[in-house]
């Protein structure tokens, strides 16, 4: 598997580059802040890579640094991001801002990624919590300001009305939280009660 290159820049094109090492070019999807941070044609450029083999291709994702090749394979482990969307979600957010989003439950600067939706956005949020390092400050978005509404009997202040109020707030529908929490044991780890209601909801769409 190939995991970096170094050689010169024959071309740079808005989202891939051709580097070529030993007398062969090497084409490499990027981001367009790693295409333009690379240099110019004729340059020595030093490229992280992830070699993405499928079925009917074998593709190769470049970076500037490391930290962002691990981001993007943490990213590709989230359920249903592939390469095309981690790499759309790095070319909006690098990895320090991406860190912040998780940190703070960001869900609207997730939805600034062409492609991702609010639900999407809090999937995200909890399974990439998981998979990066994030401030063990985090907690659970969708307090103050949840739409009420959504059928929660729980007593305030418990693990199971925040997951309530998160669920209400990220828009879906009281019988969709009555489903997804349903026969759901409240343990008093509310991020781990969210994460499994979403999986519940992912399931059943």
């Amino acid at each position: 598997m190939i995991g970096s290159l170094r050689g010169r820049l024959l071309h740079r094109g808005a989202d891939r580059v051709l580097v070529e090492v030993g007398g062969v070019g090497y084409e490499v999807v990027t981001s367009p802040t790693t295409a333009a941070a690379l240099g110019e044609p004729g340059d020595e450029v030093f490229v992280w890579v992830h070699h993405h083999v499928r079925e009917d291709a074998e593709v190769l994702y470049g970076f500037a640094t490391r930290d962002e090749k691990a981001t993007f394979e943490a990213l590709l482990g989230a359920h249903g991001v592939g390469p095309a969307l981690a790499l759309a979600i790095l070319s909006v957010h690098g990895p320090p801002a991406l860190a912040r989003i998780l940190a703070e439950d960001d869900v609207a600067a997730l939805c600034l990624v062409p492609g991702v939706g609010k639900k999407t956005a809090a999937r995200l949020l909890v399974e990439l919590k998981s998979r990066l390092v994030v401030p063990d400050t985090v907690a659970v978005g969708g307090g103050a300001g949840a739409p009420g509404g959504n059928g929660a009997t729980a007593a305030p202040g418990s693990a199971l009305a925040d997951v309530r109020e998160a669920l209400a707030g990220l828009g879906y529908s009281p019988e969709e939280i009555r489903t997804a929490l349903a026969d759901l044991a409240d343990d008093g780890d509310a991020s781990a009660m969210l994460r499994r209601a979403l999986r519940r909801l992912a399931a059943g769409r």
